[in-house]
């Protein structure tokens, strides 16, 4: 026997140990619980999402996470529902992360009845390719990732908003921004389905085109270029 000789059993066990070190992290992982599981997959699939920075800027993360229920407020929602929107505020944050240096890509805030979902389109990370309705490969994970955190709870009805900046144009003989709003929120529905939000959630879609600006922005800013995703506490019989 050659001198050296008798060293191929140590590939073998080499492999064999990567093979179990393999095994025991798919028997982890399926013995965890589903955020561990979907914060897995995130970080697997997710190749925006800065993995460094504890807050997204989306909201601030003290205070503001606390939902506060105040005469007026929530006056239909339960302990449960109110306990699902404070889940998906913050797993929001989480999953969708900026650098510091970036505009925040989207917003949350609590309303009386349930929470408003704001996704910008800005020229800079844009969600829609240009003067289209056609969604970027960014916002595609943008509005897959809202719609995973949607799809983990039922019991909301989701409706859909698509709006522009005044003086905005498509570029499109007969196609100008009431068609450009609405069709984005129509595509924003699409994607949210595909991505697990039920179909008897989404009870409306509308497009406002450039008639809703945000309040205290400029008509004009590229701010007003947003879809938004409104979740409200209520039955999801149909009448």
């Amino acid at each position: 026997m050659a001198a050296g000789g008798g060293g191929s059993w140590k590939v073998a066990y080499a492999d064999f140990v990567t093979a179990m070190m393999a095994l025991f992290l798919v028997l982890w992982l399926t013995s965890q619980d589903q955020r561990i599981k979907e914060a897995v997959q995130r970080a697997f699939t997710n190749p925006f999402s800065s993995v460094t920075k504890a807050s997204v800027g989306i909201i601030p993360t003290k205070d503001t996470q606390a939902v506060k229920s105040h005469e007026g407020n929530f006056d239909s929602a339960s302990a449960v529902e109110l306990s699902m929107l404070r889940r998906i505020n913050e797993d929001l944050i989480k999953a969708i992360q900026t650098e510091p240096d970036e505009e925040e890509p989207i917003k949350l805030e609590m309303t009386p009845d349930g929470m408003r979902i704001t996704v910008f389109d800005r020229a800079r990370k844009p969600v829609f390719e240009a003067g289209t309705a056609q969604l970027t490969q960014y916002g595609t994970w943008v509005f897959s990732t809202v719609a995973w955190q949607i799809a983990r709870y039922k019991a909301f009805i989701v409706e859909l908003e698509g709006h522009t900046e005044a003086g905005f144009k498509p570029g499109r003989e007969n196609y100008g921004v009431w068609e450009l709003s609405a069709d984005r929120a129509l595509i924003a529905r699409r994607k949210l389905l595909q991505s697990g939000v039920g179909d008897e959630q989404v009870r409306e879609v509308h497009g406002f085109g450039d008639t809703m600006p945000m309040t205290g922005i400029d008509p004009a800013d590229e701010k007003n270029r947003r879809v938004t995703v409104l979740l409200r506490v209520g039955s999801l019989k149909r009448k």
